[in-house]
């Protein structure tokens, strides 16, 4: 398996690149984030590679960082969704838009992304929802607030009879302002932000 790619870059288009490695040309399929943050033709690169596999196809989807690879690998375990329509969907909201959506289930939002039907917008809600830890390379919201203290507050949101996406995205939105990191300081500011 080809786990990562560094070489010359020979064609530069929004949906694929060329690289030139050791004298062989790669074809690699990329998402507009990557298309965007790679250098120009005849720059060297490095993408991390996902290696696709089929009876008839050998296929490369290149990322340049582990948050859209890993994103892209856990969108195709997803009935109904290939590594073309994962990286459609990973250059049809940016990275961290498109994690928002997921996280407070926006299907509408995702819905909005060409090829991304009313179903398998749900599904990816509802599916990746609970898979979606903190990225490699995506910050810890709050750094020093716990994923657990996190889950915590919404949990106790929740059981009070808050929603559960406006909990989520209330207390996402106190961590981000930089809410103190004791439980009930957190718990109490992200109240504030549901009663707005």
């Amino acid at each position: 398996m080809i786990a990562s790619l560094r070489g010359r870059l020979l064609e530069k288009h929004p949906n694929f690149v060329t690289i030139d490695a050791g004298g062989v040309g790669y074809a690699v399929t990329v998402p507009v984030s990557t298309f965007s943050q790679i250098g120009g033709i005849g720059e060297e690169v490095r993408l991390l590679i996902y290696t696709h596999v089929r009876e008839d196809t050998l296929a490369l989807y290149g990322f340049a960082g582990g948050r859209e690879k890993e994103l892209f690998e856990k969108l195709i375990t997803i009935s109904g969704i290939g590594p073309r329509l994962a990286v459609t969907i990973l250059s049809g909201l940016p990275t961290d838009e498109l994690l928002d959506a997921i996280r407070v289930g926006d299907a509408k939002r995702l819905t909005r992304i060409p090829g991304v039907g009313r179903k398998t917008g749900e599904r990816i809600a509802l599916e990746l929802r609970e898979k979606l830890e903190p990225l490699d390379g995506e910050p810890r919201e709050g750094g020093s607030i716990s994923d657990g203290m996190q889950r915590d507050v919404v949990s106790t949101l929740v059981n009070l009879g808050c929603n559960r996406a406006a909990a989520d995205k209330a207390v996402r939105k106190a961590v981000a302002e930089g809410a103190p990191v004791e439980f009930e300081l957190l718990f109490r500011r992200s109240m504030e932000l549901i009663s707005r």
